[in-house]
């Protein structure tokens, strides 16, 4: 009995001793990439963003210490949003709010085509949404410290753009990028990253637009997974069912955050296309136990995704996907069916009427 105790001792002391071994190792990795990422590659951004070292280290996720200023520099800002320009958002959403809560009704000339409804409509989904924002942080939640942050970034926005509004999913976006940079900042990132075209079209509900990113996603499906494709063919279950949730909230609803961040580390360096890879990283991770599924638990699985996911085997998966389909990339097959789309729509009697 006591050799036992003393093997399980000595077993529990080396595990420990292993443990400690990788963190320190993760650690150093990590001032290692601080270093590299601070002195060499963002005084350098211009000429260095796009070179193989740096895309190699983009991979292996950005530092959270550099996480903000690399997010900024990749999203650009073709805005040309200022801090000023964010203020004065920001102080007419605050005159919206009291106007709302002492029951004023005034419109303001830019907004003339928004009726007071919908801007009311709107400013209430933010209130509801922020409560439901990463609950299990209790950060972004009434009383907690970034919450007058993320409602200060959704108000100034459905200002900024009244024709797009607040949209649900919104408020997990502006949260990750409130988690890495300031408030004006996030502010101008997050803009920013709503005007590409691939969140414009779903955050603006263009349906056409989002069934042909679907169908360009399903080309690379039938490519890269064809057995799963067509056990999803066979059940029925269509790209919106779960690909939707992933979209609108780039992941951070789905996955854990420090892995949702990873995602949208290469998301930053290769555009919309990594959306897509990520959704079929994550589908070939699970093909054994999706294939034993029918519909309903299909659906299920992949509306909640296992909360223990690990990022190092995702990103293996995602780095086994091909974006090309008969020698044509991502942004090729999606402009022919964008084109083919529209052909048929000039095409189409009910709409030439």
């Amino acid at each position: 009995m006591v050799v036992q105790a003393k093997k399980r001792e000595l077993k529990e002391a080396q595990r420990r001793k292993k443990q400690l071994e990788e963190r320190c190792r993760v650690e150093e990795s990590i001032g290692n990439a601080v270093l590299t990422w601070n002195n060499e590659i963002l005084p350098n951004w211009e000429t260095m963003w796009c070179s193989r070292k740096v895309r190699d280290l983009w991979w292996q996720g950005i530092p959270p210490s550099v996480r903000g200023k690399v997010w900024s520099l990749a999203i650009g800002n073709e805005l040309n949003i200022t801090h000023e320009l964010f203020d004065i958002c920001l102080a007419r959403a605050k005159e919206r709010w009291r106007s709302l809560s002492t029951g004023g009704s005034e419109v303001e000339s830019e907004d003339a085509g928004f009726s007071a409804a919908d801007r009311e409509a709107s400013l209430e989904l933010i209130k509801l949404d922020i409560s439901r924002t990463f609950p299990n942080l209790c950060i972004f939640q009434q009383g907690g410290p970034y919450h007058d942050m993320l409602h200060s970034i959704l108000g100034a926005y459905t200002c900024y753009r009244p024709d797009v509004g607040y949209v649900q999913g919104m408020s997990f976006i502006a949260a990750v990028l409130i988690l890495n940079l300031d408030t004006a900042d996030a502010f101008i990132a997050f803009s920013n990253l709503l005007n590409k075209p691939c969140q414009m079209a779903f955050f603006r509900v263009d349906h056409g637009l989002m069934l042909t990113y679907f169908a360009a996603f399903e080309v690379f499906f039938e490519e890269n997974l064809p057995k799963l494709f067509a056990h999803f063919k066979k059940n029925n279950l269509t790209p919106d069912i779960y690909l939707i949730d992933w979209i609108f909230t780039l992941y951070s609803k789905s996955l854990p955050l420090d892995l949702a961040c990873r995602i949208w580390d290469v998301f930053c360096r290769d555009g919309e296309e990594f959306l897509f890879r990520t959704a079929l990283g994550i589908l070939k991770l699970f093909e054994d136990i999706l294939t034993k599924m029918d519909f309903i638990h299909m659906a299920q699985f992949l509306t909640r995704l296992p909360e223990d996911l690990p990022a190092e085997e995702l990103f293996a998966s995602i780095a086994t996907i091909q974006m090309q389909s008969r020698n044509k990339k991502w942004a090729q097959v999606l402009t022919a069916l964008q084109k083919d789309s529209r052909e048929m729509e000039k095409g189409s009697p009910s709409l030439r009427h």
